[in-house]
């Protein structure tokens, strides 16, 4: 397998993000005056080692001709599917039509707009030379509870070596895609990329990340975002 220094992002933006009760999808909601994608793809963008941006879109989408994007690497667009992980192998299609290369590809959720360019040295720094990839993600600090379907709690789940999992995830090209077309060829549902990896029987390792890479999914994440974003300007 070829080890290519080149990093690309993917960016799977097709989702309408139900949860947030808007009359638009959510990465084009507003924060701070601009749009999450928006935010989203400068912020890897201008990452000095990110050659470009896969980003798999809605067809026909309405919102993505409006946005004002200037970014600092190659762009390439693709149309999405109905689940994300069918939105993430569009995007690698695109992409392998491309390069004969097989590029570490940081896929990474267009709702997570407070990404840090360290995470990503971290991630890089961690990952480059390993066999399988990984992802970023944060410690599990809150005690866990299992509750039933009526809400009633079973038990405490012990949290040690639990952890939230995040993005990017980091994986070779041909890696990635070789493991979402095992998982749909399968019948498997798979909520993010490592969960594919890891049904080929590999075993990623995880980054950890800072607490403010936070996935917008409810109205109140908007503020928080941009609490996090003023506050990475001023660099704490």
């Amino acid at each position: 397998m070829s080890k290519s220094e080149a990093v690309w992002a993917v960016v799977p933006a097709a989702g309408i993000g139900s949860r947030m009760g808007a009359d638009i999808p959510k990465q084009y909601l507003k924060l701070n005056n601009k749009a999450l994608l928006q935010h989203t793809l400068e912020r890897l963008a201008s990452h000095p080692k990110i050659e470009g941006i896969v980003v798999a879109l809605a067809e026909n989408d309405p919102w993505w001709p409006e946005l004002a994007l200037q970014l600092d690497c190659e762009l390439l667009l693709t149309n999405g599917g109905e689940a994300r992980s069918d939105s993430v192998a569009n995007a690698l299609a695109a992409l392998a039509e491309k390069t004969d290369d097989n590029p570490w590809l940081l896929v990474h959720d267009a709702a997570r707009p407070c990404i840090r360019h360290s995470d990503i040295d971290q991630m890089l720094l961690q990952l480059r030379e390993h066999e399988v990839g990984g992802i970023l993600g944060v410690p599990v600090t809150d005690t866990v509870k299992r509750v039933d379907d009526s809400g009633v709690i079973v038990e405490t789940v012990d949290r040690h070596g639990l952890w939230r999992a995040g993005t990017p995830q980091m994986f070779r090209l041909k890696l990635l895609k070789q493991a979402l077309e095992s998982a749909a060829e399968q019948g498997l549902a798979v909520t993010d990329e490592a969960s594919a990896v890891e049904l080929m029987g590999l075993r990623p390792m995880m980054v950890e990340g800072h607490q403010d890479n936070i996935k917008i999914t409810l109205p109140q994440d908007l503020a928080l975002a941009s609490l996090y974003l003023e506050q990475q300007s001023r660099g704490q």
